[in-house]
């Protein structure tokens, strides 16, 4: 069945109007499922090792605190901890610059 189409200024108003509060249900309703989505997710894998699943700890090593499997004796590094323990010189910025960073490019030519 198609909408009936309004026939006074009034009712294209009205009409507009729930429109627009379904729009907004609907965007909440999308939102609130997007969440619990996410929050389902970082349940389901938050500190378990991407390899083997298993449970990661928390070590540090360095000064860093990295995550360790002592299942499958993987190490995972976040975001940011890999520079920490690179540092500038040495091997790994010179790995780190290779990829693009430019905070670390091998500055020896």
């Amino acid at each position: 069945m198609s909408p009936v189409k309004p026939s006074s200024p009034e009712e294209e108003f009205f009409a507009r109007e729930e429109a627009e509060k379904k729009r907004k249900a609907a965007l909440a309703k999308a939102r609130e499922i997007a969440v619990k989505e996410r929050k389902q997710l970082k349940e389901l894998h938050y500190m378990h090792c991407p390899k083997c699943g298993m449970d990661l700890t928390e070590i540090a090593y360095r000064g860093v605190l990295v995550d360790k499997c002592f299942s499958c004796n993987g190490l995972w590094l976040d975001d940011g901890e890999m520079e920490k323990l690179a540092g500038e010189d040495g091997y790994w910025g010179k790995v780190l610059g290779f990829f693009g960073r430019k905070d670390f490019k091998d500055t020896a030519g």
